[in-house]
């Protein structure tokens, strides 16, 4: 039995999100020590939930995106009815909140979001200037508490497995994550992490491609310009990518699910940033480099690129990223 309250969270349905998200969870337990916090999300996020301490149990949102459900939302909120003393919601849609509503749950957080009123009855105030900095809006909804970076746990009994499979060691290869499920306009073009890619190997730096299945046409032509290049793109599950980042020399990636994840296993990262911005997502970590142009276009926050010329990324040069690699292993070299 808990000694503090019990809540349920509603999580955020994006990798990177659900990451950042662990800065709301880290608060909840400064504020209440006791408490016992359960996460509803989507089936992909259990196991990286699993990897943070501050969770007791994950709980499957079987809800389709962009889809109402309703008898299937009144149904799962009917069988959390009893078990629950405080809900947040840290998603912005109306139908994100209606199983609180359905639990019967009395009090239930969250920002004011798409008209809201009455599905949450304790309304939390965002700032303007807050509106796009995820994790510090995430990590208000706690009301108390200081912001503490994500932190996850990594399974080194998987690790080593995964390292031997791939004939990799710790700390002897390089990450690249070069999808972004956002957009192209957050996507570094394939033949610039193609030449890096071609640097470290000609310095005998292994370099391992991580990402989704979504993301193999994105790697598969990295690995053609780029041979010798270990594709694990979709070959891997999302607890896997936790394990092997977190034995990575370095992290070259774009703004995406996959660089918080490196940021929050103590990886240093390189973050290459186009359409959106470092100010308001950066990777939550100390051991970063963070490369963008700052272009008179850039943010725009848009997935394709409004003006067709993706000049925020496609001019930006490879050297520019193998400084930034250098400087983030505090070596002369990438090897």
């Amino acid at each position: 039995m808990a000694d503090g309250p019990s809540i349920l969270v509603i999580g955020p349905r994006w990798v990177g999100d659900m990451v950042m998200a662990q800065t709301l969870f880290s608060a909840l337990k400064q504020v209440h020590p006791g408490a016992a916090i359960d996460v509803m999300a989507p089936a992909w996020a259990g196991p990286l939930v699993a990897r943070m301490p501050e969770i007791r149990a994950w709980i499957d949102a079987p809800f389709a995106r962009k889809k109402l459900e309703f008898g299937k939302r009144w149904r799962v909120g009917r069988s959390l009815a009893g078990r629950y003393d405080r809900a947040i919601v840290m998603q912005g849609n109306w139908k994100a909140a209606l199983v609180p509503w359905f639990a019967g749950i009395r009090r239930r957080s969250g920002y004011r979001g798409e008209m809201r009123f009455g599905l949450i009855n304790d309304m939390a105030t965002l700032p303007p200037e807050m509106k796009r900095k995820t994790a510090e809006t995430f990590f208000r909804l706690a009301g108390g508490g200081s912001f503490r970076p994500p932190r996850l746990s990594v399974d080194e009994e998987n690790q080593s497995a995964l390292l031997a499979g791939n004939h990799l060691t710790r700390g002897g290869f390089a990450a690249f994550m070069p999808g972004a499920e956002f957009g192209p306009a957050k996507r570094w073009p394939e033949e610039k992490y193609a030449a890096l890619a071609r640097t470290f190997l000609a310095g005998s730096l292994p370099v391992v491609l991580l990402g989704s299945v979504n993301d193999r046409a994105v790697t598969n032509e990295i690995a053609r310009l780029a041979p010798g290049t270990i594709d694990l793109a979709g070959r891997t599950r999302l607890e896997d990518a936790v394990d092997l980042l977190a034995a990575a020399r370095v992290a070259v990636t774009n703004d995406s699910g996959l660089m918080h994840i490196a940021a929050a296993v103590r990886t240093p990262v390189v973050a290459v940033y186009g359409s959106t911005s470092p100010e308001n997502t950066p990777p939550l970590t100390d051991r970063r480099e963070l490369v963008w142009l700052k272009l008179d276009c850039s943010p725009c926050h848009r997935r394709e690129c409004p003006l067709g010329h993706m000049n925020c990324l496609k001019t930006l040069d490879v050297r520019l990223v193998e400084g930034a690699v250098r400087r983030a292993i505090g070596a002369g070299t990438p090897a």
